[in-house]
């Protein structure tokens, strides 16, 4: 991190933390913001559900909810990008106060509720997208809907032509009721839904699958062998959590999903069982609390093909995403890997 990005940093923790992430998106779509130099190797290069993805770091939905900072985020480094979540009408979202920097715990609890433009404005940027960088959005439903299963049909069959990957969103706690749809029954329809949707698309798209943390043992299993038979390319472990475990910043109790540091352990657990549970069949992507590319490289071998961060970039940067991927080729000399493709899964048994 240079002394440009810590000043910068440091300004943005002094503002409201949902105003300081506006003005963070500002500083992006301007181009302003100082760009890290990528990390270019043919060692990080991996292949996800049919995507040749030059390196592992992923943005994670959520930081860019609505598209509008596409280019800057084209030119940060990250291996892909996810942006949304997106709904079939705009809403607003909760009510402010919705975010909260938990600064002693290095985390970040959130209640936006899916605040975002629309599926149609959203449409129109990623129409406009940069070219040569992977670009996914995230599915979501509308609050009112009285048929929240049909809104991700709907999203995808409204974005689904300029996008590279879609991910079906049925994790966030901040919607009220719609982790219900990880049920066995209420999932097994809504992928029939989404698919339907993505079989009209000119060019089908690979469509994941984003899960909780807070799953007990019974529905993970459920829930994974769902996801296989309908046609899940690929599962997300995992959205934000629910639990406070252990937390010591002053806004610990906050309702919403919390995200960062605390969540990286839990996470990682579910990933690995994951990985156990599809027999290394279904691919991966390991989000959680990811801050160090010993972080990154922990959830590669406990089963991820790939990882996404968010809440980490707010307290260390956007270099911190060329920095987990020189400390990636780091890991692998020191552990004799030849490419990334090499570690995956291979520590998965420390984490069961």
């Amino acid at each position: 991190m240079n002394i440009l990005e810590r000043t910068g940093l440091a300004f943005l923790r002094r503002l409201d933390p949902e105003r300081a992430h506006g003005v963070a998106l500002t500083a992006l779509r301007s181009g302003v913001v100082p760009m890290p130099a990528p990390v270019l190797s043919p060692r990080l290069k991996v292949r996800l559900a049919g995507l040749d993805i030059p390196n592992p770091v992923g943005l994670a939905a959520g930081f860019d909810k609505n598209a509008a900072a596409l280019r800057g985020l084209s030119r940060v480094g990250f291996g892909f990008v996810e942006v949304g979540a997106a709904t079939p009408y705009a809403q607003p979202g909760n009510r402010r106060p919705r975010l909260f920097r938990l600064q002693k715990d290095r985390g970040v609890i959130n209640r936006f509720g899916f605040n975002n433009d629309g599926a149609a404005a959203i449409a129109a940027r990623l129409a406009k997208r940069p070219e040569g960088m992977i670009l996914g959005l995230n599915l979501g439903a509308n609050k009112d809907s009285a048929d929240r299963a049909q809104d991700f049909a709907s999203v995808l069959a409204t974005c689904g032509a300029h996008i590279d990957f879609a991910t079906i969103n049925v994790s966030s706690p901040n919607t009220e009721s719609l982790r219900d749809l990880q049920g066995a029954a209420a999932l097994g329809a809504l992928l029939e839904g989404v698919m339907h949707a993505r079989s009209a698309l000119e060019r089908p798209i690979p469509v994941f699958l984003k899960i909780a943390p807070d799953l007990a043992e019974r529905d993970l299993a459920e829930l994974a062998e769902v996801a296989s038979e309908g046609g899940v390319d690929a599962i997300i472990a995992t959205n934000t959590t629910l639990a406070r475990d252990g937390l010591k910043s002053r806004h610990a109790h906050e309702k919403g999903g919390l995200s960062g540091a605390p969540l990286f352990e839990p996470s990682t657990r579910i990933l690995a069982r994951l990985s156990q549970l599809t027999a290394g069949r279904m691919p991966l992507i390991g989000v959680g609390g990811i801050s160090t590319a010993e972080h990154a490289y922990a959830k590669i071998r406990a089963g991820a093909t790939v990882v996404q961060l968010y809440t980490a970039l707010s307290y260390q940067g956007l270099s911190l995403v060329s920095e987990i991927n020189r400390g990636l080729l780091a890991l692998l000399d020191r552990d004799g890997f030849t490419t990334l493709s090499d570690a995956v899964g291979t520590g998965r048994d420390e984490w069961l």
